[in-house]
């Protein structure tokens, strides 16, 4: 169910401005595509607008302070110097309110939850959970920029790709306001693979294609710029982690399929982030640091330990000993991993970055589980009759591991049969629990974000009075024993959670440049001379020369003196067309019927000649001989699609500092061993 529609929170046509970029680029474009909503009026939608218009303010307001700097350097003017002094002053004053508004938009946690968090079971309540909200980026114009470089590297008309330069535009455009559902995680998937095909076809590695790509911080609203498409890369991989936060923050989580749903958004969440701490490098942006990166990993491990836990929750038919034991066993394991969190969270690179909100929330979560596993436990030993023989064994198994060191007091097999030894311990549990809450409502207390989430303030507020009473219950007026300190709760869990990497192959994409020939040849690390159109005409022995391998065939020998020879036609060539009609997807038998099917008049023959050729014969001589054993080999063709669907592949970007290994097995030859043995004289 999604929250109602709500007023402009912008009040102003200023707020409007960098959303409207989209809508209108929408409207021209005359259709959306599947998975993009420029449209929506939710809650969520137009805080993801106030987040782009904050962002555009804050990178003004920084070009102001860079100008005001320069100045100030350059200048001796006393006078100049103070004036200068006076605005800096106050841009930086503009750029602290800014932050500070953006901090509260991505502190705004409850916008993004279901509107069922709250059950018809007060028990049932449902804590808030943290999501990202997603970087912003400028509008890029490639029209001009790869009309260019396929006139001068491709040798093609640049004019007659506009269609394809406009429609991966397009494709861009929409990528910036994905839906937040499976359709929203496919726009941004295709639009990341298909980085794999422009990073191949127009990224030289020795000659920029001379733009720049924009990104916004998705918590400072920071803007970085690179070259380097590794960065465009790297900022939409980030958004598919985000969008999978904000999908788990929505689930129902007062039902399993809400529950498991939930569970595997953030899973898959954390890979994407783990998967790109861990392939790139030198970000320009701290939300894409190795030590943010790392932090976000840990947050979402530890939301999906948080749908565990409710899970169990929800799925517990008995209310027996061992059953409560379990509970108060995997609430400890909620409390440790949120405590890692917070200390990943107050380390020195990013304690100054997270907002206090997050970081107070993780606190609050972690003091609060400590309380429950102490109250689960205080359950397990007070409303449970005690021990019989028969059950034990099996009790006293469960307890030796139950606490991280054994409480004092009598032996466990007194403890466990002893219904006044239970309940002095399930006091002691009770105190420490009490405690716990208390200091979870302590600590909310200090962040003003957190003081207006009504739902936290109710779920920290009920757990309190039910411990409380709970204490009151089972304490008697002639206790004059001094209850103990209970031991921590040794934490355990029986699902642990599941860093998924994403999975590339999920969307199926095309080369939306197919038409420039096959990726493994027309590329932009290789370099090939001019484009020569050649006439032959077939003498007493043909045309002179064998060919060999499709998707371009390759002129693999030609005779000394024939007719291909005479025409200047040359070991290792290319034919990219036969009589105008366009090759460099035809397969062998096609070429060979258009070179037979030419009459007395000859054929016209257009070919291509790669730059340091010297290397593919070798390849080629190696392939002849794999071919002769092995049969038909795949053609280049299934090769570069091939490619794509592998997770490495689909990420070779190497500026960054990429780590990758496959990197040193790369080369810019081509591959001759993808051809196969269907070579013949003609």
């Amino acid at each position: 169910m999604m929250p109602p529609e709500e007023k402009s929170p912008d009040g102003g046509e200023e707020g409007d401005r960098a959303s409207g970029l989209v809508l209108l680029q929408a409207l021209k474009s005359g259709s959306t595509r599947k998975g993009c909503d420029p449209f929506a009026q939710t809650q969520r939608s137009k805080l993801q607008h106030r987040r782009a218009r904050i962002n555009q303010q804050i990178n003004k307001e920084m070009r102001m302070r860079a100008g005001a700097e320069n100045l100030f350097r350059a200048t001796s003017n006393h006078k100049v110097k103070e004036t200068v002094a006076l605005e800096l002053s106050y841009v930086n004053s503009n750029l602290q309110l800014l932050k500070e508004e953006l901090e509260e938009l991505n502190s705004s946690m409850d916008v993004y939850q279901n509107d069922r968090l709250l059950s018809s079971s007060s028990e049932s309540i449902s804590v808030p959970m943290i999501p990202l909200g997603l970087k912003e980026t400028k509008e890029l114009d490639l029209l001009v920029p790869l009309k260019d470089l396929i006139s001068e590297h491709y040798g093609e008309e640049g004019i007659l790709f506009e269609k394809e330069i406009r429609e991966f535009m397009e494709l861009r455009q929409a990528m910036r306001t994905p839906s937040r559902n499976e359709a929203g995680l496919e726009l941004l998937m295709e639009y990341y693979n298909q980085l794999y095909f422009l990073d191949s076809r127009f990224f030289p590695p020795t000659k920029s294609l001379g733009v720049f790509f924009h990104w916004y911080d998705s918590l400072t609203g920071v803007p970085s710029h690179q070259r380097a498409l590794a960065f465009e890369k790297g900022s939409v991989l980030f958004n598919i982690g985000a969008l999978h936060t904000q999908i788990g923050a929505r689930q129902d989580r007062a039902s399993l399929p809400g529950l498991n749903q939930a569970i595997d958004a953030f899973q898959k969440a954390a890979g994407a982030f783990n998967y790109l701490k861990e392939n790139f490098s030198n970000a320009p942006s701290l939300d894409m640091s190795a030590a943010s990166l790392n932090m976000l990993v840990r947050l979402m491990v530890a939301q999906v330990q948080e749908c565990v836990f409710e899970k169990m929750t929800l799925l517990r038919a008995q209310h027996d000993f061992l059953t409560w034991l379990q509970l108060a066993q995997e609430a400890a394991r909620v409390e440790y991993v949120y405590s890692l969190v917070h200390q990943t969270m107050t380390q020195a690179h990013v304690k100054d970055y997270v907002p206090f909100s997050w970081t107070t929330m993780v606190h609050v979560k972690s003091e609060h589980f400590k309380a429950l596993s102490h109250y689960f436990a205080a359950i397990a030993l007070c409303d449970c009759p005690a021990a019989s023989d028969a059950e034990l064994p099996e009790q006293e198994k469960a307890f030796i591991q139950f606490h991280v060191t054994m409480p004092e007091g009598p032996s466990l097999r007194i403890l466990l049969q002893d219904p006044e030894e239970r309940r002095k311990l399930g006091k002691a549990h009770l105190k420490k629990a009490i405690m716990k809450h208390e200091e979870a409502m302590r600590i909310h207390g200090l962040c003003k974000i957190l003081r207006k989430m009504d739902i936290l303030q109710e779920v920290l507020s009920f757990a309190h009075k039910r411990s409380l009473s709970k204490y009151s219950e089972i304490d008697h007026e002639e206790d004059f024993f001094e209850t103990g300190d209970a031991p921590d709760i040794h934490p355990k869990t029986h699902q642990k959670p599941e860093i998924k990497s994403p999975n590339f192959s999920q969307v199926k994409v095309t080369d939306l440049f197919h038409r420039l020939g096959p990726l493994s040849v027309f590329s932009a690390k290789n370099k090939w001379y001019p484009a020569r159109r050649v006439h032959l005409m077939r003498g007493e022995n043909g045309f002179g020369f064998t060919l060999r391998g499709d998707s371009p065939v390759l002129i693999a020998g030609v005779i000394p003196g024939g007719c291909a020879a005479e025409a200047g036609l040359k070991e290792g060539d290319y034919i990219i067309s036969v009589n105008g009609k366009d090759c460099k997807w035809s397969k062998h038998a096609e070429v060979v019927q258009l070179l037979k099917s030419t009459g007395e008049e000859g054929v016209e023959i257009g070919v291509i000649t790669l730059q340091g050729s010297e290397a593919p014969k070798a390849a080629d001589k190696k392939a002849a001989a794999m071919s002769s054993g092995s049969g038909m080999l795949k053609s280049n063709k299934e090769n570069s699609r091939k490619s794509l669907m592998n997770s490495k592949s689909a990420s070779t970007l190497l500026v960054w500092s990429k780590k990758s290994k496959r990197s040193k097995k790369s080369t810019y030859g081509i591959p001759f061993t993808a051809v196969g043995d269907n070579e013949a004289m003609y």
